[in-house]
């Protein structure tokens, strides 16, 4: 296994909240997460965890028909945004939601179908891929892989923390 990459196999939607949240205690501002993977494969409930994790103030749902929710927390002014890109139907869209702002900003953003905005995404950023294991129709592979020094430096916290 790759110090950059690490594949988890949760087998509930409880269990991906959990390693959401184990994710979420470790963000920091200008953290990139880019979720990708098929309808029902484990994306929004990953966010939920996160965002749960990260102690956000108000619950995450799906943002399919809103795109961009922005979530805050009581103890800064550090914010988490959560992008979903399944509507865009093209980069020129996506360009025209600020996502140059948001991702300058010092903010945390979880992008779900990153896949769809690739080439407006930082350099630095965690790709998480969600994909239905074959044994179990509840089970979910979720692979993390690290671009950028940032993004490495939170997968081994992750890493870490799944091993205590």
């Amino acid at each position: 296994m790759s110090e950059l990459s690490l594949t988890c196999l949760s087998r509930s939607a409880a269990q991906t909240e959990q390693l959401g949240a184990a994710l979420g205690a470790r963000l920091q501002r200008g953290d990139v997460l880019c979720l990708i993977g098929d309808l029902g494969a484990g994306k929004t409930a990953f966010a939920r965890g996160v965002a749960a994790g990260w102690r956000s103030t108000t619950a995450v749902t799906s943002p399919t028909f809103v795109l961009i929710h922005e979530h805050e927390r009581a103890e800064d002014t550090m914010r988490l945004h959560h992008i979903d890109a399944y509507r865009l139907a093209r980069l020129e869209d996506a360009a025209m939601l600020g996502l140059d702002d948001i991702f300058a900003s010092d903010s945390a953003v979880i992008i779900e179908w990153a896949d769809r905005i690739a080439p407006l995404l930082p350099s630095d950023h965690l790709w998480i891929e969600f994909a239905f294991a074959q044994d179990d129709e509840q089970a979910r592979l979720i692979t993390f892989s690290a671009h950028g020094e940032r993004s490495a430096n939170l997968l081994h916290a992750l890493r870490e923390a799944l091993t205590i």
